[in-house]
C-alpha cells in the first residue's frame, strides 16, 4: 500500500473479479439478506429482476473482499522489494452507494477503484483522507455497482 503522498487524483486500480454463482447468491442472501428473490431461482425469475439475484449487500461486500486482498497484495509486492508499507487507517464513511442494474447467477463484476479526491486531514496530523469511486461491471460492459468511500491514508513521516 503506498503513502499519501504517492497517490494522484485519477489513478484507477483494477481491483478483481466474482463471479455470482446461483450457490454463493443463496448462501449469502440465508445468511444475511433472506429475500425469496435471492433464495429462490422461480422467485426471482418472478420478480422484477426476472432471475436469481445478489443480494446488493453481497455485490458490496465481494467488493471489499477484493479491494482487501488486493491491498494485502500490493502490500507484500511493496515489501519484497525493500520498500516501507504504508498500513492504511480505517474508512470515515462512505455515500452514493449504488446498486444500479440486477446482478444475476452466472454473472462476473470486474471492480475497479478510482482516486477522486484527496485531502490533509484536519484532526490527524500525520495521516490524509484519500477519496475514491469504486464500480462494479458485469461480463455485458454494464456498470452495475458504485460507492464513494473515503480512508485514512498515512503520511511519510517528516513530510
Amino acid at each position: 500500500m503506498r503513502f499519501f503522498e504517492d497517490i494522484e487524483i485519477g489513478q484507477r486500480r483494477d481491483i478483481g473479479t466474482y463471479i455470482f454463482t446461483a450457490e454463493s447468491i443463496k448462501t449469502f442472501a440465508a445468511k444475511f439478506d433472506p429475500q425469496r428473490f435471492h433464495l429462490d431461482e422461480e422467485e426471482g425469475k418472478n420478480s422484477l429482476f426476472g432471475g436469481l439475484a445478489a443480494s446488493g449487500w453481497h455485490v458490496g461486500s465481494a467488493c471489499m473482499s477484493l479491494l482487501v486482498a488486493d491491498g494485502q497484495r500490493l502490500a507484500r509486492e511493496a515489501a519484497s522489494h525493500g520498500e516501507e508499507v504504508a498500513v492504511w487507517g480505517p474508512s470515515p464513511g462512505f455515500r452514493d452507494l449504488r446498486w444500479i442494474r440486477p446482478v444475476l447467477a452466472g454473472d462476473t463484476v470486474a471492480y475497479v477503484s478510482e482516486v477522486i479526491d484527496k485531502r490533509s486531514s484536519a484532526s490527524r496530523p500525520g495521516w490524509g483522507i484519500l477519496t475514491a469511486r469504486t464500480t462494479g461491471t458485469n461480463q455485458r460492459g454494464e456498470e452495475v455497482y458504485s460507492i464513494t468511500a473515503s480512508a485514512f491514508v498515512p503520511m511519510r513521516k517528516g513530510a
